[in-house]
């Protein structure tokens, strides 16, 4: 047993040299030799680049920047090459570039693998993104006050007040906090309350990521069979089992009542006086907005579960690494807690607890844009896939089946951007509103707010669909952790690091973050 081991690695190893020979010789990989590489061409040898991009791509990529800023360069991965641009008029021009030149949806499937770990159906046909785009944001006024109750509940659950010090494991705390909180909007109660629910989204969010990785790190002819030693479809099917009680029974409803039932709510109110007229028939949740488009008949359940997973996997995933960094660096500096929790004071005993509120609370929206700025989640953003020939204005071209990103941290990190833009400066953004005297400084300061210098959403008609429920829900975390408790480091004012997996950077799992109940 103990010789098949080393002899299954060089197997591997062996294969990996092959195709990454292949590719070398590839007329792709021909076609983009007039765009600069940050390591060798040279086959075998590309693959140190290839090493270098798994666990050192955030310096690579900022060299790259300072080097070609405002031109392309590209960085070896396993298969293919990377095109990466920089500069406003590139950047602006991939986010204009149709669907049919570069490609969103391609580029993820390519990325993440969607095929082998979410199911070819939510690439091909992606309904939920217009649910996201349309229900959940225009509802988000109205079910305010479920978030708020959720999010209070499950906090005061997994984080007992206490006078005394208490230790809490934070990443995996707010991931729970965050699971809870986003279900009880796409799922409703109890079920957003249900333990094993809870687990099964959770353990999707991390093990599509994990599966992603698996099936990208082998050539496209073994990834069928690796993806069956991953969990996925295992837990694809106990989704479907737990769901389907709720699903047959909102559509028993639709077949008694008819699809325009009175009191029935229209996709997309925003209208507390519709929203108090409804009866129990229908609930206003994501499960209800999915099956308005879901298909008819047998595949119902298995698609409107599916989209629930998927659904669940952008929310928890992309919000529990943002606040993680959020509730470290408020640990880190003590000082902080303090001011925005006057801000939070004042604009609640005016306002109250309501989504108008949260619209007020400058410093808070800043506190968070700061953090995915300085923190981020990876160093690439508007990731895109030519579907076929491209050329940029300044003559680069890319040829079909190119994946294609901006360098968004490194644009983060740009002093012609931000100024000390190393320094994090939790109200850097605030004070631009208080600088800018346009109408409409507060939306293009907002955290949402999507501009070429701000990358943390993406850009243009794909920029990220759910931002709006993100920003709520994490600006009411924020209000909610600095009003009830006191938050320290053991070790004062040393941030935790990060760990970066390729271009992507995951806040530390194992920190340990001290909280109290607020001393007054």
């Amino acid at each position: 047993m103990g010789d098949t081991e080393p002899q299954t690695a060089y197997i591997l190893v062996g294969l990996v040299v092959i195709f990454a020979t292949a590719t070398w010789f590839s007329s792709q990989s021909r076609k983009l030799n007039h765009i600069p590489s940050l390591t060798t061409d040279l086959p075998i040898l590309s693959l140190i680049g290839v090493f270098r991009c798994l666990f050192q791509s955030n310096d690579l990529i900022q060299q790259g920047y300072e080097k070609y800023k405002g031109a392309a360069f590209r960085i070896p991965e396993l298969f293919r090459w990377h095109v990466l641009v920089s500069g406003k008029t590139m950047v602006d021009e991939l986010r204009k570039a149709n669907d049919d030149e570069l490609n969103f949806m391609d580029a993820m499937n390519d990325l993440m693998h969607m095929d082998y770990t979410f199911g070819p159906d939510t690439h091909h046909n992606p309904y939920h993104i217009s649910v996201i785009r349309t229900s959940l944001t225009r509802n988000l006024g109205v079910l305010y006050r479920d978030v708020r109750d959720e999010l209070v509940t499950a906090t005061r659950e997994f984080i007992p007040p206490s006078d005394d010090w208490v230790p809490v494991r934070a990443f995996e705390t707010i991931m729970k906090i965050v699971c809870r909180t986003s279900n009880r909007i796409f799922v409703g109660l109890p079920l957003c309350r249900d333990p094993e629910f809870m687990e099964m989204n959770m353990k999707f969010t991390m093990e599509v990521v994990k599966a992603g990785y698996m099936v990208g790190a082998v050539p496209e002819v073994f990834r069928s069979m690796v993806a069956k030693f991953t969990p996925m479809e295992k837990i694809k099917r106990r989704a479907e089992e737990i769901l389907r009680p709720v699903i047959e029974e909102r559509l028993r409803m639709i077949e008694e009542y008819g699809e325009d039932w009175p009191d029935k709510p229209v996709i997309g109110f925003s209208s507390l006086e519709v929203a108090t007229s409804l009866t129990d028939v229908r609930q206003n949740d994501m499960v209800s907005w999915l099956i308005d488009l879901a298909p008819r008949g047998k595949e119902t359940v298995p698609s409107v579960a599916l989209r629930v997973l998927t659904v669940n996997f952008a929310a928890i995933h992309t919000s529990t690494m943002t606040f993680s960094n959020v509730l470290y660096h408020l640990a880190a500096s003590p000082e902080y807690q303090v001011e925005l929790r006057e801000e939070v004071d004042r604009v609640v005993a005016e306002h109250g607890w309501s989504k108008e509120a949260l619209g007020k609370m400058i410093k808070v929206d800043s506190f968070i844009k700061e953090t995915g700025r300085f923190e981020g989640l990876g160093a690439l953003s508007l990731t895109r896939k030519a579907v076929k020939d491209f050329t940029f204005s300044d003559g680069t071209f890319i040829p079909k089946g190119t994946i294609v990103s901006a360098t968004s941290r490194a644009t983060h990190f740009d002093d012609e951007n931000y100024e000390n833009a190393e320094m994090f400066d939790p109200w850097r953004f605030a004070r631009m509103e208080k600088t800018d005297s346009a109408d409409t400084a507060a939306l293009r300061n907002q955290f949402v707010n999507a501009r070429p210098e701000i990358l943390t959403f993406g850009l243009g008609k794909h920029a990220c669909p759910g931002r709006f429920f993100a920003s709520t829900e994490l600006k009411s975390l924020l209000a909610n952790f600095v009003v009830a408790y006191d938050m320290k480091f053991e070790k004062e004012g040393v941030l935790p690091s990060p760990t970066w997996v390729t271009t992507s950077v995951v806040p530390n799992r194992s920190a340990i973050v001290m909280f109290r109940r607020r001393q007054v």
